[in-house]
């Protein structure tokens, strides 16, 4: 099972080109999709879950073509943008018999014993005669993932979905991910590189709709071993340094900004080898250091 993307582009009446030439391939498993804010990364969610069309480009499921076979790919696909609406004074238990039954689950009994099994599969079931208002925002969220794989999905796409989330219900949100992901194609959209790193076996990094980097996270990371330097400076020194030097970040550690620097051999003045991170790779591909 593998979905193909090639040549994806899409630019929007205001002028914002959104996606520009994307070409990927995304096999069985957990694929991260690593961008900032308005990267492109939504964009290309909505395209691929036949939600808007793409002005050249193609994308195929399975032999399936994504942008004309929309219905097919639809019952083969589950979705959790970053924000989805539900009724709120209704309970989990009907509005998640609600989506089955707008998904094809047509026959009562069959319909009943697929929500209880995916309530419990999400760990609601206890909750599931309470209002979706009274719900936490993980307890939301594994509701989403629950409507999201009614209908044994081949593809689930989830966008951006931990914002908001304390670091408990993010662990077990994404253990439930990990679970799915064993059996089916799982496109995780975020800008949290921890997430991609801890989680997805391959990658891609997406900066103003072009594709930076596709392939595995660790390779990423491995690619720029001996090229990442670091040191702290007081802050007036900042400016002055980041004019001299190829710059990857700087962030504040106890007060006083560390700052990593990307050179083949070390540049001197203070600063000792780092060992590099995704957040490295991620910082040096969008900014043309590497």
């Amino acid at each position: 099972m593998e979905l193909v993307i090639e040549g994806l582009s899409k630019t929007y009446a205001n002028g914002v080109k959104a996606l520009d030439n994307v070409s990927l391939r995304v096999p069985k498993g957990m694929y991260g999709l690593l961008g900032q804010n308005g990267a492109g990364k939504s964009t290309l969610m909505r395209t691929i879950a036949t939600l808007q069309d793409a002005d050249a480009g193609s994308i195929r499921l399975d032999g399936l073509d994504v942008l004309r076979e929309k219905d097919a790919v639809r019952r083969r696909l589950g979705y959790l943008p970053q924000d989805f609406g539900v009724y709120p004074r209704i309970s989990a238990l009907d509005m998640l018999d609600h989506l089955a039954l707008l998904k094809g689950l047509v026959h009562p009994g069959e319909r009943r014993a697929m929500v209880g099994a995916m309530l419990e599969r999400v760990n609601l079931f206890d909750h599931r005669k309470k209002a979706l208002a009274s719900f936490s925002g993980g307890m939301r969220q594994r509701f989403g993932i629950a409507q999201a794989l009614i209908g044994n999905p081949q593809l689930l796409i989830v966008d951006e979905p931990t914002a908001g989330l304390d670091p408990g219900e993010r662990n077990r949100f994404y253990n439930l991910l990990a679970e799915v992901g064993e059996n089916v194609i799982v496109i995780l959209s975020t800008h949290i590189v921890e997430d991609v790193l801890e989680l997805c076996s391959r990658m891609a990094i997406i900066h103003q709709g072009r594709v930076l980097y596709e392939g595995e996270p660790e390779a990423a990371v491995a690619a720029l071993a001996g090229k990442v330097w670091q040191r702290r400076v007081p802050k007036a020194d900042l400016a002055a340094l980041e004019a001299g030097h190829r710059v990857i970040s700087s962030k504040m550690v106890a007060g006083q900004p560390l700052v990593h620097v990307y050179a083949d051999t070390s540049p001197g003045d203070g600063f000792t080898p780092a060992a590099p991170g995704l957040e490295d790779v991620f910082f040096s591909r969008i900014g043309g250091l590497c």
